[in-house]
């Protein structure tokens, strides 16, 4: 802002005597420009007490009887194993060496199995108070531990620390939703007659899959678990035995899906499968379970769209892209498709542009000195090196095929430790048209990469949207109500939403999928007791059948 005083140079009348001072003259030195001590450049380094060797002393001192000096231990016939071999494995955070999972082979699988129905007839007959109290103390347990379950998501899967302790927090306060309410929601049912099967991805350890066990618990059946081959085993390691030491009967072993199989999705003694993974593997499991006529939920990824229509709030846009990157949309909800109508295509870039340019990425650990606040990403590393070259590869691929890049996120602007391996780290892109040969045009890239369609119809906005035949989640921003009411039954996902994104959800909240994203029963509220538990004869359950689909 201006100065309103006059200017030195004025000319004015002389002052009075009375306010007259002599000015001490001025040496040239006073006048000169005082140079700027330039701001020192602080170099990021690991966040104290943070560690994997830390995290790993601190599983050993919480559960001695679960962990090695170095390796995680099997969890089979209710007690832990020092069976199966451990592979090497490596932190996507930097590239350094981290527990291994111990994988089995078939044959002792199979005697895990057959262990886990002894646990699952006498855990069926335990009074439903007990069960809960028994649940509850192992909640209590995990909020007690909760700082040192998500600092392991960290490390084994690149979860930022915001988002770990998001995970752990929704897995705890989703099952005490489930203890509070299981009265009603078990009346007139009864368990399985074998133990549940989960075999399930490695995104979510800890809202997806022990929040899954331990309903089943309570519900009243026992659980067997693998861990996932790409991350997560010292965090559901260490999940397990805080439930064991409450008698929850739980089963986990690690080994390779194919070897595996054999006894976890087809063995006569497991009453329920229930997996969460790709289109591919689930296919298998979905002809293993109709083949054997046994009850099943599979959820299975597909290529979730946000649609633009006659559409003008684009403030409201802008404001909810970061969002849609959370975790690198390595989630079975991301939204990795915009179809865009045409004529609004200038006004979509100008909304989603700047947003897309605030995004944080780096090593979820780095800060400014060690006892600075963990820092605020928007996403870490993906799962590893392997899926970071695949990524960039199809994006190669694509434009050297037609597609236009609109956005590119630059390495320089990320935070890393000096000299770390970057290996497992994608920047943000975004492309337009990717041509129906790349995988990037019909499948779910499960990484930080965007791509647009534009249309200039209806019926081409509604193709364009179920590409993937079925989806989990879609959305549609149009300003007309109208529009929308009459298009969202036409979408092929099985939550839709009116100009704002849907998740998995929580507690009451009903999930599912249509077309080839899911198979079998839908869970959430009280259908994932019901997807668990008898009821009665000739019940039909809402889901996605080989032989009916029921919405419920």
């Amino acid at each position: 802002m201006a100065s309103t005083a006059p200017s030195s140079s004025t000319t004015s009348s002389a002052p009075s005597t009375a306010t007259a001072t002599t000015s001490a003259p001025v040496s040239p030195e006073a006048t000169a420009p005082v140079p700027s001590t330039p701001t020192p450049t602080l170099t990021p380094t690991l966040k104290s007490g943070t560690s994997w060797s830390h995290a790993w002393q601190r599983c050993l001192a919480v559960a001695p009887e679960a962990f090695r000096d170095d390796r995680v231990l099997n969890l089979w016939g209710a007690a832990w194993q020092a069976d199966g071999r451990a592979l090497p494995a490596t932190t996507p955070v930097d590239g350094s060496p981290i527990a291994g999972p111990p994988r089995l082979d078939g044959a002792t699988a199979h005697q895990a199995v057959r262990a886990a129905l002894d646990q699952h007839r006498a855990w069926r007959h335990i009074p439903l108070p007990e069960r809960r109290a028994r649940v509850a103390a192992t909640l209590d347990a995990l909020a007690q531990h909760r700082e040192l379950l998500a600092l392991l998501l960290v490390w084994e899967i690149g979860k930022p620390w915001r988002l770990a302790q998001a995970d752990v927090d929704r897995a705890i306060e989703g099952v005490r939703w489930y203890v509070d309410g299981i009265n009603t929601m078990i009346e007139g049912r009864s368990p399985l007659d074998g133990p549940v099967s989960n075999i399930a991805s490695w995104n979510y350890p800890m809202s997806v899959l022990v929040h899954a066990m331990l309903v089943q618990a309570l519900a009243g059946n026992a659980v067997i678990a693998k861990t996932p081959t790409d991350g997560g085993v010292a965090c559901l390691t260490l999940a397990c035995a805080l439930a064991v030491r409450e008698g929850i009967p739980v089963t986990l072993v690690s080994g390779s899906g194919g070897e595996l199989s054999e006894a976890l999705v087809r063995a006569p003694e497991i009453g329920c499968v229930s997996f969460v993974g790709g289109r591919d593997t689930g296919a298998a499991v979905a002809t293993a379970v109709a083949d054997l006529g046994k009850r099943h939920i599979l959820e299975q990824e597909g290529l979730n769209t946000w649609g633009i229509w006659n559409y003008t709030d684009w403030e409201a846009l802008t404001a909810v892209i970061p969002a849609l990157f959370d975790y690198g949309k390595q989630r079975c909800t991301a939204y990795p498709r915009f179809v865009v109508q045409r004529t609004l295509f200038d006004e979509f870039l100008a909304a989603y542009l700047p947003a897309v340019r605030t995004l944080r990425t780096g090593h979820p650990l780095a800060v400014d000195h060690p006892d600075a606040p963990y820092p605020q990403l928007d996403f870490g590393p993906v799962i590893n090196a392997a899926k970071a070259k695949e990524l960039a590869d199809q994006v190669t691929e694509a434009i050297d095929r037609g597609a236009i890049p609109l956005h590119r996120g630059k390495p320089t602007e990320a935070r890393f430790l000096p000299g770390q391996d970057t290996a497992a780290y994608v920047q943000p892109v975004t492309l337009l048209n990717p041509p129906p040969s790349s995988p990037l045009h019909h499948a779910e890239p499960f990484g930080p990469v965007d791509t647009i369609v534009l249309v200039d119809t209806e019926a081409e906005l509604l193709a364009a949207m179920n590409a993937s035949n079925g989806a989990l989640v879609a959305t549609l921003s149009t300003d007309d109500r109208a529009t929308y009411t009459r298009l969202a039954p036409q979408i092929r996902a099985f939550k839709v939403g009116h100009g704002r994104p849907r998740s998995r959800g929580d507690r009451e909240e009903l999930f599912g999928g249509f077309g080839a994203s899911w198979r079998g029963a839908f869970v959430g509220g009280d259908l994932l007791v019901r997807a668990v538990t008898q009821g009665p004869t000739g019940e039909r359950l809402p889901g996605n059948f080989p032989e009916y689909q029921l919405t419920p």
